[in-house]
């Protein structure tokens, strides 16, 4: 090797650096190679959530026949067990093993409990259909929920032993281009998923649905295992150190529920993230049985919705690193929720497919610039206390799950009550259409949106941020969700 060819890695380096997205979240504690492969984990998480929300709800409504409200509670299920994320963080936090694993641990057990609900799932989905030649009626249901509890538990907790292991690696400097780049990571895998997905259930059959999802259980041990392969440094601990007492996370809820201003704050995060959400165990069934959309195209419309996701996630960082006020941008992002509602009403009337794609990747966008804006507020609470930035985000995403939960069941119930009706003729003889139901939780959703609205000004006047006022920098992987 010459001398004058001896500078080209290095130069080298610093063109790719330059134009590959993310390579600058690097560091001597995280390489690059080693951040791709444990960002597999939220590919894996990606994959499981777009098998819940998206495919097999669709799936279950209209090609095994299932009722939207015992959907609606199925799906539920998953997202109500997120609260239990700001535990599952705190006691990653505060793990003691010999060895001196923390989030390896976590991680590992998360895996097994979604393989293992993914792996029931699709048999439990069957039985709950009616396909059973013995057995109480009530086996079904509680074969589903089990199987989806499951899942719902190994998502959480693997996401959060993830995160908070990326975090740990990452350096102060690039933290958040690192949870940036795993938030991403995360709508590529559902992305991607939604579109692989609906290629192979194109041609729905039972045996299929069993391939595709079982599938998809032994895909997510995979991409698990790769990912947390030599990832956490073995720290030895003492019998002592073991022994010694941990802080309870009682004491630290408590310091963080007496700042005040909390309860505001996850009242405007329970709303809008309801506004936002109640339509989601609905609007591929809406694709389905009112526009006529075949399994695959109702796919795309998950996919959609990541993608208006990201972009809002983009626009946030742009918006917010030019100072404007969190609540200016997510005002902007529940403007965009009542353009996006208002397309999808309009999707069935003007027999427009176009609609309902754009609204759906509206939702993504709107909803993306709401939460944003809600978590740089949570990161701006005062804490006192043991409580920290951590709690409050962990509260923050509590908020957000459980009400994402409460609004699939509102959704579904509202579905089913009204569709009733309207077929029986209860309704008048102008409502008599099946998209009766569905457009009443559009309508729903929107006035949710406009009592959001209300709620940030209540929340703008305690607070008092100036209009101006530079907004903290935040990184993804603070996300609790």
């Amino acid at each position: 090797m010459t001398a004058r060819t001896r500078p080209l890695p290095g130069k080298l380096t610093m063109v790719l650096t330059k134009v590959l997205p993310f390579a600058d979240a690097t560091s001597e504690g995280l390489p690059l190679n080693q951040l791709l492969r444990l960002s597999l984990f939220q590919v894996s998480v990606g994959m499981a959530t777009i098998m819940l929300m998206g495919t097999l709800n669709r799936v279950m409504i209209v090609e095994l026949g299932v009722p939207a409200l015992v959907v609606s509670l199925m799906i539920a299920l998953p997202i109500v067990s997120a609260p239990f994320r700001a535990l599952l963080g705190f006691r990653s936090d505060n793990h003691r093993s010999a060895i001196g694993w923390k989030r390896v641990p976590y991680l590992w057990f998360g895996t097994l409990w979604q393989f293992g609900g993914l792996s029931i799932m699709p048999a439990c989905l069957l039985v709950l259909s009616g396909q059973q030649t013995y057995g109480p009626w009530w086996a079904g249901q509680v074969l589903a929920a089990i199987a989806f509890l499951m899942t719902g538990i190994g998502m959480h907790m693997t996401q959060t032993a993830g995160l908070s292991l990326a975090a740990d690696r990452a350096s102060d400097e690039t933290r958040p281009r690192v949870v940036a780049l795993l938030y991403v990571m995360f709508l590529v895998g559902s992305g991607i998923s939604a579109i692989v997905v609906g290629s192979l259930l194109r041609d729905f059959t039972p045996i299929r649905l069993i391939q595709v999802v079982q599938g998809t259980a032994v895909a997510t041990v995979v991409l698990n295992v790769i990912a947390l392969w030599k990832q956490e440094k073995v720290r030895p601990m003492t019998a002592a150190e073991r022994g010694e007492p941990r802080p309870r996370f009682v004491d630290a809820w408590a310091d963080f529920a007496a700042g005040g201003l909390a309860g505001r704050l996850l009242l405007v995060v329970a709303l809008g993230t309801m506004g936002f959400n109640m339509q989601d165990v609905l609007l591929e069934p809406y694709g389905g049985q009112v526009m006529g959309l075949s399994v695959s195209a109702t796919t795309l419309l998950t996919a959609s919705q990541a993608a208006g996701a990201l972009l809002g996630f983009a626009l946030a960082a742009r918006w917010l690193a030019r100072g404007i006020a969190p609540f200016r941008m997510g005002a902007r992002g529940l403007v965009v929720g009542f353009a996006a509602f208002g397309c999808i009403l309009l999707s069935h009337p003007a027999g427009s497919v176009f609609l309902i794609f754009l609204g759906t990747a509206l939702i993504g966008l709107g909803g993306g610039l709401f939460s944003v804006s809600t978590l740089t507020t949570a990161m701006s609470l005062p804490v006192r206390g043991q409580a920290g930035r951590g709690l409050a985000l962990g509260a923050w995403g509590a908020a957000q799950a459980t009400a994402m939960g409460l609004a699939i069941i509102i959704g579904g119930v509202v579905r089913d009550g009204l569709n009733g009706l309207a077929l029986s003729g209860g309704l008048g003889p102008r409502l008599t259409g099946i998209a009766t139901g569905y457009d009443a939780v559009y309508l729903l959703e929107i006035c949710l949106l406009g009592a959001t609205l209300i709620a940030v000004r209540s929340l703008v006047r305690k607070l008092d941020f100036p209009s101006t006022a530079a907004s903290p920098r935040i990184g993804l992987a603070d996300f609790p969700t």
